[in-house]
């Protein structure tokens, strides 16, 4: 009984002295009641016979039932409101999300036949590890629950559950096993009829003019989703509303396009002259590098007109049709074209500028993968050194090899960047008069489609032959169909 007499004594001291925090008159006189109060109860409770057998969970249900009784006299009297967070702790650890799952199977059941879809998946469905405390992880019991209602022992009752992640790598096995989520289906980016069908069915909503080729704008909106190509026929529309015409042409399909890939036109962006031409040359040279090449794609559109993803300009190169294997010498042409902005600007000017970031950062990715991932260097020959992960977020790249070969690697990176840049260099000085004219038409024109570029370039230029056409096994990826250079 004195153990039990000091929990409200102890408890009044501590009130008393918060009380006397808050400021409130007459607070101790206030505490001495609740004291009192408590301990007659603690009395009432103890004098029990049936309770003289307590445990410590009956003790620690009695003091929480007279610190919320306590809690509730300092709202009362202080006039304030408080929030009562207790069941929401405790609802973290009683499994919630697992009677959310047998609810939901309960009316899944009750409805049948019906689908039931769980979209991210991976939020629950996770790789158990020996991090979580001992299987009373909340997310465990949930995915626990789960697993037990996908049993597979049942017969058909008519409920069909599918789910979507974008991480299927990080899933536990026991959900993927058969019986459960045995059937995999990858949903890729959509192919050029694919892109063509999705638009024309977009399209239906808006107003269309006689002049759309939507087998264009599918080629141009290349590596585009479903949900990125709704968006380009909404802005081709609101570039129509905003041009007070009452029909979408091929023209608004088009620089949607390019809103979808460098952002809006900034209007009121207001270059120098100098920058102009700077940034007039860099655009050619990288058009230029293009042309004089084979196996590479054909110039599209040039514009040096700045846009809000603080482009100031950039190069369009459109494919003519999707490609799943890219040869090694279209790599390393690739690899020029990214170059040629920056050779222009050492060939014209004498000088670089820091135009070329993201034409740097575009160029040495494709070189480290040349090298790591596609088997095209002859001293590692086909030894994967660097492994892919998340190939549905973007694909982060990580290297599997020593620090020494890490090392031979960068080394081999800079080479082959190198010798395309002296590349590239070498086509510009080639065909120094047509850069110039080039450069001097996008000046005053700002925009340039690619008709109007190979016109100027056509009969005078120096083509490049290249003979190498082989193959590499290793160069498996799809790659996209057009290829933006940035300044």
């Amino acid at each position: 009984c004195i153990g039990y007499l000091t929990i409200p004594v102890f408890l009044a001291g501590k009130i008393e002295v918060f009380v006397k925090k808050l400021g409130s008159k007459g607070g101790a006189g206030t505490t001495g009641i609740i004291a009192i109060a408590a301990v007659i109860g603690c009395y009432a409770y103890v004098d029990a016979p049936y309770l003289i057998a307590l445990n410590a969970g009956t003790v620690a249900m009695i003091v929480g039932f007279l610190a919320m009784l306590i809690l509730q006299s300092i709202q009362v009297k202080f006039k304030q409101e408080w929030l009562n967070a207790w069941g929401m702790i405790i609802a973290m650890f009683v499994g919630m999300g697992a009677a959310k799952v047998r609810d939901l199977f309960k009316q899944a059941n009750e409805k049948a036949p019906c689908i039931v879809f769980i979209d991210e998946i991976d939020a629950i469905g996770k790789k158990r590890d020996g991090q979580m405390a001992g299987g009373n992880d909340e997310r465990e019991q949930t995915l626990n629950q789960l697993l037990t209602e996908m049993d597979g022992f049942e017969g058909n009752n008519g409920v069909i559950i599918l789910a979507a992640t974008n991480r299927p790598e990080s899933l536990d096995p026991a959900l993927t096993r058969p019986g459960r989520f045995d059937r995999r289906v990858p949903v890729e980016l959509p192919d050029l009829e694919g892109r063509e069908a999705i638009l024309k069915v977009h399209a239906k909503k808006v107003q269309l003019s006689d002049d759309v080729d939507f087998h264009t704008i599918a080629r141009m909106a290349s590596g585009a989703s479903g949900a990125e190509l709704a968006n380009i026929v909404n802005e081709a529309a609101l570039r129509a509303v905003r041009d007070n015409r009452e029909v979408v042409t091929e023209a608004d399909l088009e620089e949607s396009i390019e809103v979808v890939i460098a952002g809006y036109q900034k209007k009121n962006a207001v270059l120098s002259d100098q920058e102009k031409k700077v940034v007039a040359y860099h655009e050619i040279g990288h058009a230029l590098v293009a042309a004089m090449q084979t196996h590479s794609a054909p110039v599209q559109k040039i514009t040096i007109i700045p846009r809000t993803s603080g482009a100031l300009g950039y190069t369009m190169q459109v494919e003519q049709g999707d490609k799943y294997l890219l040869t090694k010498q279209e790599l390393e042409n690739k690899i020029a074209t990214f170059t040629g902005g920056r050779a222009a600007e050492e060939v014209v000017f004498g000088e670089i500028t820091t135009g070329a970031s993201n034409d740097i950062e575009q160029a040495t990715k494709i070189a480290r993968a040349m090298i790591t991932r596609y088997g095209m260097s002859d001293d590692f020959d086909m030894v994967a050194m660097e492994t892919v992960t998340n190939q549905y977020l973007g694909g982060d790249a990580s290297l599997a090899c020593s620090a020494d070969t890490q090392n031979e690697i960068d080394r081999k990176v800079v080479e082959l960047v190198k010798r395309e840049h002296e590349k590239a260099k070498k086509i510009l000085l080639d065909n120094r008069q047509k850069l110039d004219e080039l450069s001097n038409y996008l000046y005053e024109k700002e925009t340039i489609t690619g008709d109007e570029f190979m016109a100027i370039l056509n009969g005078e230029a120096k083509k490049e032959t290249n003979t190498e056409t082989k193959i590499e096994s290793g160069a498996e990826k799809k790659e996209a169909d057009a290829d933006e250079q940035t300044i």
